[in-house]
């Protein structure tokens, strides 16, 4: 008996212990193993459409957190617009104010620069008519200290009278 010819009866017992194994194994091990192979398949099916399933959501949500990015972004940019409006419009205001308050402190100095210019003058027509009072009653003084003098003054003030009243 040789391994590279093999007798016939050999053979024959090969072939009908793999036809033994081949039906026991279609008939019991075939069905199992076919079944967990559907039921795998099944699971990667499952599992692939389950994964599908999870990059449309995950993409509608990668979508969405863009979209509300992006909102938030036009928000941003809405607020920064809005305080630099407030700003700008604060800073008007207080220019406005600022120089309403200069204008009107500037009014009250100039005001006040009037009323004392005006007591100023008060004060020295006042002074400058004491003075005057003063020469005149010093020149009158020693002008009429002779009854001559004095003679003439009155009747100088008389005439002048009655040319004024004429």
């Amino acid at each position: 008996m040789s391994l590279l010819q093999p007798e016939f009866g050999l053979l024959f017992w090969m072939l009908l212990s793999f036809a033994v194994v081949f039906i026991i194994l279609a008939k019991f091990g075939f069905p199992v193993i076919t079944k967990m192979v559907e039921e795998r398949k099944q699971f990667i099916d499952k599992s692939l459409e389950a994964a599908k399933t999870a990059n449309e959501q995950l993409a509608g949500i990668k979508a969405d957190g863009e979209a509300m990015l992006a909102e938030a972004r036009e928000e941003q940019v809405r607020i920064l617009n809005e305080a630099a409006a407030i700003r700008e419009k604060i800073l008007s205001e207080a220019k406005v104010s600022a120089q309403i308050e200069a204008k009107k402190q500037l009014d009250e100095v100039r005001l006040q620069i009037q009323a004392e210019k005006e007591e100023a003058i008060r004060d020295v027509r006042r002074q400058i008519a004491v003075l005057s009072v003063d020469i005149a009653e010093k020149v009158i003084r020693t002008n009429l200290t002779k009854d001559k003098a004095q003679m003439e003054m009155i009747d100088r003030l008389l005439d002048e009278l009655t040319v004024s009243k004429s």
